[in-house]
């Protein structure tokens, strides 16, 4: 009898901690999160061209501080969403996410409404209400991400799917991930501004269509059971944080990471979104491609901008399968050779070589997130929030990078440095930041 009861304890046990049906469900989410974000990093060009035609010599700190202000929305939102998946559990974190993504893109929308407002004057440059009002849009679609990703992250490490690891989990979520970022400069530079030359207005249809597709996964979510899977069994879906007295940040090789995140997600922000406007500077050619029999003609930027996104695509697929590999050694490995290939790039301005970084990158987050909040144990969602903070790179070093552009008379040449350095603290935290020193226990 007892033996019997032990074995149906068991089995119940076993099938409580198979999330198999949640984790596809934030791997869909994955790849919403990679094509909105690159989606909103490709207006750049476009919105630079549409709207910035007055704005003379800071033309390239504006067009990247579209980026800026997307980026910003993870410090904000980071600790708040923490919060949120401890009160009030995933399930309702998540569909605030999507309805903040809902809003979000609406403002960016509206923004194609307000074309014809007048121009703002700052000294002899002009810029129009319009790229304020996106600019806003950008912000909440930063923060909507955020939210997003501080829960989808954490669940895809710890949640229990059969013949997989945390570092797996991450990379085939990354894979969705990918496929997105790399679908997203197609269709902004083929299907929303279709080889024209860009105006505002041409984005109030296609932002108009993705808020409805938003809102509809947010209906469906609804009604879908989500476990969390960092309660111990028979925990309450919440945790008292109020029990939690240690400070995150006293977790050393979280606060590296937090350093490791925000240079990684500045370096693949800066040449995914960075690349596309040096390459304008450089009047490459159009380049022919035949996919699927058919025979098209895509512009050499926006085909870099889809390669390298592509590349991670790659990438992560190949990386789903080394999860016998440690994440460190992953991490050493491709932060050196990213290294290598930005230097080259830089000092011979072949900026196809940026595009391999695409494939270094490809699996770093995953590797990052999984060394950072190793043995965190019940301070694991904190420690997500933390993390979300250190995405702030995305704003920040891209757009620095945009100032020293312009800075430097239009030339994006030696900008690349930033890359070389990230990379280089990469190196580092792969040797010796990784390494636990306190236990959450």
């Amino acid at each position: 009898m007892s033996e019997t009861l032990d074995k149906n304890v068991l089995e119940n046990s076993t099938k409580q901690k198979n999330h198999t049906g949640p984790f596809l469900i934030m791997v869909g989410l994955m790849f919403i999160v990679g094509f909105l974000t690159v989606v909103n990093q490709q207006f750049q060009a476009p919105l630079k061209e549409a709207l910035l035609s007055e704005a003379g010599d800071i033309e390239n700190t504006l067009a990247t501080f579209i980026t800026f202000a997307f980026f910003m929305g993870y410090p904000t939102m980071g600790n708040i969403a923490s919060r949120w998946v401890d009160t009030k559990g995933h399930k309702t974190t998540l569909i605030r996410g999507l309805i903040m993504l809902v809003v979000a893109l609406g403002i960016e929308a509206l923004s194609a409404q307000f074309a014809d407002l007048p121009s703002i004057a700052f000294g002899e440059n002009k810029v129009p209400q319009a790229f304020f009002i996106f600019l806003v849009g950008s912000y909440g679609l930063g923060c909507a991400l955020a939210v997003l990703q501080t829960v989808i992250n954490p669940f895809l490490a710890v949640c229990q799917v059969p013949g997989t690891s945390s570092v797996t989990r991450l990379s085939i979520a990354g894979a969705a991930n990918s496929i997105g970022t790399t679908i997203a400069p197609f269709f902004v530079a083929s299907i929303i501004f279709g080889g024209v030359t860009p105006e505002v207005a041409q984005i109030l249809l296609p932002l108009s269509i993705l808020m409805i597709v938003v809102a509809v996964v947010a209906g469906v979510l609804g009604k879908l059971e989500l476990p969390n899977p960092m309660a111990a069994e028979g925990d309450e879906e919440t945790i008292d944080v109020s029990k939690l007295t240690k400070s995150v940040w006293s977790f050393r090789h979280l606060t590296l990471g937090v350093v490791a995140i925000f240079v990684y997600v500045g370096a693949e922000v800066a040449v995914g979104s960075n690349i596309v406007l040096h390459a304008k500077t450089l009047d490459l050619k159009d380049i022919t491609v035949n996919l699927l029999f058919t025979e098209f003609t895509m512009e050499a930027h926006a085909l870099m901008a889809t390669l390298y996104w592509g590349s991670m695509l790659v990438g992560r697929l190949f990386g789903s399968g080394l999860a016998k590999i440690p994440g460190q050694t992953q991490l050493l490995f491709t932060a050196g050779i990213a290294l290598v290939l930005t230097a080259f790039g830089m000092f011979t301005e072949q900026l196809w070589l940026l595009v391999g970084i695409g494939l270094m990158h490809s699996i770093m987050w995953g590797a990052i997130f999984a060394l950072a909040i190793d043995k965190l144990g019940p301070y694991t969602s904190k420690g997500s929030g933390a993390l979300m903070i250190g995405v702030s790179g995305g704003a920040i070093l891209p757009w620095i990078q945009g100032i020293s552009a312009d800075a430097l008379g239009g030339s994006w040449q030696w900008t690349w440095v930033i890359v070389i350095l990230c990379e280089a603290y990469l190196v580092y935290y792969a040797l010796v930041g990784y390494k636990p020193q306190e236990s959450a226990e």
